[in-house]
């Protein structure tokens, strides 16, 4: 029996169609007395450590919580929340950066029947005001007095009413500028509207009128076609449209990640799985479904650990405080450990050339079967010299990593399974709940997104890519959008018909806006969005995403936007790795600006002669209209902070667009050193950019 028909015929004790609180409450009883929860201590003034119901964690450790105790919390929670009125339907919106409150406070709203629809911390005003207005919540669980004051003042722009704001931290001492302190906040106690109760108070609710029957009513009277949450699609444009995910979409997708991950009898000792035993580190957003599905229902249903990382900030800290065994994270996460990994290693010439090797080495093994004694000799070396500091750094015990959320680089993939860190790559949308494809422990294969998971139709809507495009498969798969239909899809958008009418073909597929190529063997490539895609004057079309992610990978390149709609070719922005090109420039007693305006600016032929040579080996492999033609560098990266990131750390092209719109309009306006015919649809040559 191959793996595919293992997953298929594969059946467990975790596997079963029921609310996902039900299956959280079962795994609790098997696991009782496993560690379902590590917490950080220094970081936060809990609620629940400040009224006793949790310890306080050691600052700068981590203290454990088993599942017996873990269940508890959220029984008790559950409760609580029903005395606050939160019922069947009701929907509430949790505001909170990542934290293992978080999931307690879910895991309880979804046991009684209650509707979660998630916020990010980072969300403007307007936009959290609307996310509270579209699905009418009437309970708003924040993460702090800073955030509480936020919804505070956007209340009486709302048409309905709240009925309480619960707070996970203590904020009974609060008293930073411009956040409410204990005069500000009303506790449990008052009567002001609405009523913002700390969730130890929630708890204390809930564990003195907790009823064992009455608890296990609620869970059996929610129906798996009722809405188990409402999440909004980021985007980087447009108004957001609220996802409708029952516990049907849920936990059919809970189910098709665990067959593909989870402990299947077939499975060699020597291939990762999701069991108990296996510890993950938890830093993505828990507003996003991908952290939410594949980081914490999953984990809990196999009665795995969920650690909480401090901040995206401290990961290389907690890695080794947690020592995890997988986590799930984006690409961009991925390329910045890489980078962070490259510039320790540059503390000499030397040392740079030596992990460069390494990198190349690692590289050549994944991509063989069969390396033969002087590759297998290499890699050895490269493991002793280079890659076992590597692992050891991330806590030494990581089995495998999940990436999502993204599009990450084949040549990125294959270096980390040849340091012996393999990322199973995945592909999915808030609207399939979110899995559709994920590389399978046995059989991955860089730079696709795997084959799709159990139960799951995908096809391709060829008209949605050009002639061009859908001739790049070489025969080899089809090309175009992708097409879903599976238990996970979601069955519309809240309160949004023609929205839902516009996603859907007539035949029930659902349309996810994505190119791709669906191989042969069941695999998928993903080539980029429907809606990004750069039409030429030309009439040549390019999918950006690719191309920016092999330029990206360089080591003198953070980060990179391919540009040319409506013109006759194509130009990059380009964020430089500073410290990278500093390092390279001291080699070479190169004397260049110490930051990244100044080398945006800076006209020293050789720096843009380096960043060239990484532009040129990436033409290399691109038809003649996808090379990029020209470049600028760009004097500050596109972060979330300043607006050109989305929380999961998507481009917001049209914001980056017009942040630097006179960089664009430089490499489009200056044709003295390239003449039309560089960009005529017959030209042979490659990039002949500059900074």
């Amino acid at each position: 029996m191959d793996w595919r028909e293992a997953e298929r015929e594969f059946d467990d004790v975790a596997i079963a169609e029921e609310p996902i609180p039900r299956t959280f409450d079962r795994s609790a009883r098997r696991h009782a007395d496993r560690t379902a929860q590590q917490y950080k201590g220094g970081i936060a003034d809990r609620s629940l450590v400040s009224g006793g119901v949790i310890p306080a964690a050691p600052d700068g450790e981590y203290a454990d919580l088993t599942y017996a105790e873990m269940r508890s919390i959220v029984e008790h929670l559950a409760a609580g929340f029903r005395d606050l009125g939160a019922d069947s339907d009701t929907r509430v919106a949790i505001v909170s950066n990542t934290r293992m409150e978080w999931a307690q406070a879910d895991l309880a709203l979804l046991a009684v029947g209650g509707v979660v629809t998630t916020v990010y911390p980072s969300a403007t005003d307007a936009r959290l005001r609307y996310l509270l207005a579209d699905p009418e919540a009437t309970v708003v669980v924040v993460e702090n007095a800073a955030l509480c004051d936020r919804v505070l003042d956007v209340r009486e722009d709302l048409d309905h009413d709240l009925e309480a704001i619960v707070t996970i931290d203590d904020v009974s001492n609060a008293n930073a500028d411009g956040v409410p302190d204990a005069t500000d906040i009303p506790n449990a106690d008052t009567t002001d509207d609405p009523p913002v109760i700390p969730l130890a108070t929630v708890h204390e609710r809930g564990r003195e009128t907790f009823d064992r029957s009455a608890y296990e009513g609620w869970i059996d009277d929610i129906a798996m076609t009722d809405h188990a949450s409402l999440i909004y699609t980021s985007g980087t444009t447009g108004r957001p449209k609220g996802v409708e995910l029952t516990h049907h979409n849920l936990r059919a997708n809970l189910t098709q990640c665990y067959r593909r991950l989870g402990p299947r009898p077939d499975k060699g000792p020597d291939l990762p799985r999701i069991a108990p035993g296996t510890t993950t580190l938890s830093f993505l957003p828990l507003a996003h479904v991908f952290e939410r599905l594949a980081g914490h229902f999953l984990m809990f249903a196999a009665g795995a650990t969920v650690a909480y990382a401090e901040s995206p900030d401290t990961l290389r800290e907690d890695f080794a405080l947690v020592r995890p065994t997988t986590a799930t994270s984006v690409p961009r996460v991925y390329e910045k450990l890489y980078e962070s990994m490259r510039q320790e290693a540059s503390g000499s010439a030397i040392s740079r050339r030596i992990f460069d090797w390494a990198c190349s080495i690692g590289r050549a093994a994944h991509r063989t079967d069969d390396p033969g004694p002087v590759l297998a000799t290499k890699h050895a070396i490269a493991d002793r010299l280079v890659f076992g500091s590597v692992r050891e750094a991330l806590g030494g015990n990581v089995d495998f990593f999940i990436s999502g959320g993204g599009s990450l680089s084949a040549d990125l993939c294959a270096l980390y399974h040849g340091m012996g860190l393999p990322i199973l790559e995945g592909y999915g949308l808030t609207e399939t709940a979110p899995v559709v494809s994920v590389n399978p422990p046995e059989a991955p294969i860089a730079g696709t997104i795997g084959p799709p998971v159990v139960d799951t139709d995908v096809t391709v809507d060829e008209a949605a890519v050009s002639d061009d495009q859908a001739a790049s498969a070489d025969g080899d798969g089809d090309v175009g959008e992708l097409l879903v239909r599976g238990p996970q899809v979601t069955d519309g958008y809240w309160n949004r018909p023609d929205a839902t009418a516009a996603a859907f073909t007539d035949g029930g597929w659902f349309r996810t806006g994505d190119i791709v190529a669906i191989r042969p063997d069941g695999y998928i490539e993903f080539r980029g969005r429907a809606d990004r895609r750069i039409v030429l004057s030309t009439g040549k079309t390019v999918m950006p995403a690719p191309i920016e992610d092999r330029l990206s990978d360089a080591a003198v390149v953070e980060q990179c936007l391919v540009v040319g709609d409506d013109r006759k070719f194509v130009s990059a922005l380009v964020v430089p790795n500073v410290e990278a090109l500093r390092d390279w420039a001291a080699d070479r007693g190169i004397d260049r600006p110490a930051d990244r305006r100044g080398l945006s600016r800076s006209q020293d032929d050789r720096v843009r002669e380096r960043i060239q040579r990484d532009v040129d080996r990436v033409n290399a492999a691109l038809e003649d209209h996808e090379r990029i033609k020209r470049f600028r560098l760009v004097p500050e990266p596109f972060t979330e902070e300043n607006g050109l990131l989305t929380p999961t750390m998507k481009k917001k092209r049209r914001d980056i667009l017009d942040r630097f719109a006179a960089e664009v309009t430089d490499l489009y306006d200056e044709d003295a050193d390239l003449d039309d015919e560089d960009a005529d649809l017959d030209d042979e040559g490659g990039g002949s950019g500059g900074a």
